[in-house]
């Protein structure tokens, strides 16, 4: 059983990401755009430029969105993962010590699902497996190239 379960890993893992990448954009619209019930539900947007949500949700879309095509996955998924940890302790954290009581349950598992993406990668369906094989099938079919030697 584990076996079977093993050989399905990455494609477990690459569902996962999409899902939660996909749930992590659409914040970021929500709050960026005014779409999906807008920013924290009131319908409307962040002001541009305003600290922390108007950065926030920018990173949410954008890192949501590399992170959803698999592309740059470690690195945009750490950026996620620390910016919801900062949501976390800066935002919710003050209001009671643990996240059903101060409503930081969404910010504490987008934290450790994106810290766990940035640590396994993007898995199946992701454009870096897909650069990251092209480059290498390129590597083993480039010639060699000769270093010419100097007299």
């Amino acid at each position: 059983m584990s076996g079977r379960l093993n050989s399905a890993q990455p494609y477990v893992f690459g569902l996962f990401r999409i899902v939660v990448s996909l749930l992590f954009a659409c914040h970021g619209a929500a709050s960026l755009f005014g779409v999906l019930g807008g920013a924290a539900g009131s319908g409307g947007t962040i002001d541009a430029g305003t600290w922390p949500g108007w950065y926030a949700a920018v990173i949410q879309l954008v890192g949501g969105g590399l992170v959803l095509l698999g592309l740059g996955t470690r690195p945009a998924a750490l950026i996620c993962s620390g910016s919801m940890a900062y949501a976390y302790f800066k935002v919710h954290q003050p209001g009671a010590l643990w996240p059903m009581e101060n409503g930081g349950e969404a910010p504490a598992m987008f934290c450790w699902a994106f810290l766990l993406l940035a640590f396994t990668g993007s898995g199946a369906f992701g454009l870096d497996r897909l650069f990251a094989r092209r480059t290498a099938e390129q590597e083993r079919t480039a010639p060699e190239r000769q270093t010419p030697v100097a007299a």
